[in-house]
């Protein structure tokens, strides 16, 4: 039951301190929900489309990245994460998602509006997270709107159930 929020926590964390997000990550994302599923007696069919669902959102997420709109960690992040949720939680996260990647991105914008004290430009992280050439770590959104709407899904009613 924890597996899913951990990885999350990790994504967003990684993002926010190294504005990236692994490709063993997504791995562990995805090869964890194959395997907890198939434990929690999750039907091949349902197994099917979950993975169905990450496809479509990975197929739209990747075009955001070749339009430059996201980074590619997110867009495999998005889509590892949609295998989770399935068809039936697809929509709340995307929603969820959009609204607090938007919260975060208008907060980091006015941030770096303003100068940073010298004390926090000698952390490595927070000088690039307030470097106006630097994007957003839209990875901490992302795992946030996971954890919002994992309890509501399938694989953790089975897990609690």
């Amino acid at each position: 039951m924890l597996v899913f929020p951990l990885l999350m926590a990790f994504a967003a964390s990684s993002d926010l301190l190294t504005m990236r997000i692994s490709n063993r990550l997504v791995l562990l994302v995805a090869g964890f929900f194959l395997a907890i599923a198939l434990l929690a007696g999750f039907p091949l069919e349902l197994v099917g489309m979950h993975i169905v669902a990450a496809v479509a959102v990975l197929a739209v997420s990747f075009s955001f990245f070749a339009l430059g709109w996201i980074g590619g960690g997110d867009a495999k992040l998005i889509a590892a994460t949609t295998l989770w949720l399935g068809f039936e939680g697809m929509l709340a996260y995307l929603v969820f998602a959009s609204l607090l990647g938007g919260a975060l991105t208008l907060s980091l914008l006015t941030v770096r509006r303003w100068p940073l004290p010298l004390q926090l430009k000698q952390v490595l992280w927070i000088d690039r997270l307030h470097d106006s050439k630097t994007g957003v770590p839209y990875g901490i959104a992302l795992a946030a709107a996971g954890l919002l709407v994992y309890p509501s899904s399938l694989i953790f009613q089975r897990l609690v159930g």
